[in-house]
């Protein structure tokens, strides 16, 4: 079942390895904080809802 997934032949599946293992695809990423993202975007809803509730009493909507 593996050779009917893999088209290449040996040689070039050994270049393909060797050029993949040399870092260049490697990214260092730092983890991801989803609690980190909340508490940002809690802050700017909160301030969005904050200068729309502002301009509605200075308007004299609200």
């Amino acid at each position: 079942m593996e050779n009917e997934h893999n088209k290449l032949n040996p040689e070039d599946q050994a270049k393909v390895d060797a050029f993949l293992k040399q870092g260049y695809n490697e990214t260092d990423r730092k983890p991801f904080r989803p609690l980190k993202l909340l508490g940002i975007l809690f802050v700017i809803v909160s301030l969005i809802t904050g200068g729309s509730l502002i301009l509605a009493r200075m308007s004299g909507v609200h």
